[in-house]
């Protein structure tokens, strides 16, 4: 029996690793390109991870439209601390393979929320090449802030709890 009991917390232990993928901090993901069929902006333009390397923090979102509301606090608390778009960015990195909904109902919803997130980059992820390349949970939200040389200074996958919106504000606001 105690056998057992063993066996049933190494295996929650092993899913709860597998589950919450979280980027290393302090190091610099593999490039990613988005285009064509692989994804890209909105308006079809390619994206690059390499864009992450700026010279500004930038927080990446990545996130199954299933779950697009998840994080909508920690979207609405960054929003409202008004960073300067000198030293700040954003980029929304949607998981279109993750959903069943159809492509051009998720295109119509992700317009609407460029319209609320004006200074917010939109891209499109057809074949969930960040949950390939880097390793993100599928049908989940992810959330990472990266520093001006594209390094990973602080990643969470799910939902955020209350500490980890202000923690995130704080590895902002120090890192400006």
């Amino acid at each position: 029996m105690a056998m057992r009991k063993y066996y049933i917390l190494f295996i929650f232990i092993l899913s709860s690793s597998i589950l919450f993928a979280e980027l290393p901090l302090g190091e610099v993901p593999p490039k990613i390109l988005l285009e064509g069929d692989f994804g890209g902006r909105l308006d079809g333009t390619k994206w690059s991870s390499e864009e992450l390397v700026s010279g500004k923090i930038t927080i990446l979102f990545y996130v199954d439209p299933d779950e697009s509301d998840l994080n909508n606090h920690v979207s609405e608390a960054l929003k409202a601390k008004k960073f300067p778009l000198d030293k700040y960015s954003s980029v929304a990195v949607i998981n279109m393979a993750a959903t069943w909904l159809p492509n051009f109902a998720l295109n119509m919803k992700l317009k609407s929320k460029q319209e609320n997130y004006k200074n917010t980059v939109y891209v499109k992820d057809l074949q969930k090449t960040l949950v390939n390349r880097w390793g993100l949970t599928d049908d989940s939200s992810d959330v990472m802030v990266f520093g001006k040389e594209g390094e990973v200074l602080y990643s969470v996958d799910g939902k955020f709890s209350d500490s980890q919106v202000v923690e995130i504000i704080n590895v902002v606001t120090e890192n400006l």
